[in-house]
């Protein structure tokens, strides 16, 4: 069975491109007589808000979207314990203590990336670790160690094709975060495993993200789904639409009397409101 999933996180309102990738994951699954998920992924207890759990459910009813089960992610962070546990019991995550602007000082990185860690804290003995536990830290993946014990790895992408993974030049990620119990990437392979996803519907913006995910699922021994990795929009500026960048909001448009049904329909043909573009696969 065909199962997919929506993932938004609670810490703003969602716009034209989440709704894009809502339509497409739900329409994935009902043609096909699967399951259509959401999850909640609200572990960033810093930004993420109840209100803006009610303004999404309201925007997926507005668009015509049911979901077959609802879940949170902060419902399930002994999952996420476990992993990294499982990760650390076999020397293949270690404590980073560096702040920001330590790492931003002494990384470096190809232009237009963010820079990579360079591993500053990998290299302290297991005294100087235990030493300093007490102080707020996270913990990342030793990517070169990882990657050896995976072997080559490769993921099937709907657009790409068959795809070879290459983790390594993304660096020593974060699992585990110091302001909350996981990362983004060891938190979506672990419940994207747990809830049965067979198939990841997502901007590609998150391609990259991907080989990250395929070396978890490795280690961590988790089932493989397919990825549809869907263009971005674009705004009338040509750069894609984000929350931080004052996208237009869904809520917005609802107010304005929209209709969200006729919006998603349109959204399935790659039909957009006047002023947006899709951007290239």
């Amino acid at each position: 069975m065909i199962v997919t999933r929506f993932a938004p996180s609670p810490t703003g309102r969602l716009h034209l491109g989440h709704a894009l990738s809502a339509v497409r994951a739900h329409g994935l699954a009902r043609a096909a007589g699967g399951r259509f998920l959401v999850r909640i992924e609200d572990i960033d207890g810093t930004r993420s808000r109840p209100e803006h759990v009610e303004t999404i459910l309201a925007d997926l009813r507005w668009l015509g979207l049911d979901w077959d089960d609802l879940s949170f992610q902060s419902q399930r962070l002994d999952r996420y314990a476990a992993a990294l546990g499982d990760l650390r019991g076999r020397g293949l995550v270690y404590p980073c203590f560096c702040t920001r602007a330590e790492i931003a000082a002494s990384a470096s990185a190809p232009h237009g990336m963010a820079p990579l860690y360079p591993g500053t804290c990998q290299a302290l003995t297991p005294a100087e670790r235990a030493g300093r536990m007490a102080t707020p830290h996270c913990w990342r993946l030793d990517m070169a160690r990882a990657v050896a014990m995976a072997g080559p790895l490769t993921w099937h992408d709907a657009t790409a094709g068959r795809v070879t993974a290459v983790p390594g030049v993304q660096g020593d990620v974060v699992l585990a975060r110091k302001d909350a119990p996981s990362s983004y990437h060891l938190a979506v392979s672990v419940d994207d495993a747990a809830q049965g996803v067979s198939d990841i519907v997502r901007g590609a913006d998150l391609f990259d993200a991907t080989h990250v995910h395929r070396l978890l699922q490795a280690l961590l021994n988790l089932p493989v789904p397919r990825y549809h990795h869907h263009p971005l929009i674009l705004g009338a500026d040509g750069q894609r639409l984000a929350k931080r960048h004052g996208a237009p909001a869904l809520a917005d448009m609802r107010d304005r009397g929209v209709d969200g049904v006729a919006l998603a329909a349109d959204l399935r043909r790659d039909i957009l409101p006047t002023g947006f573009s899709l951007g290239k696969a």
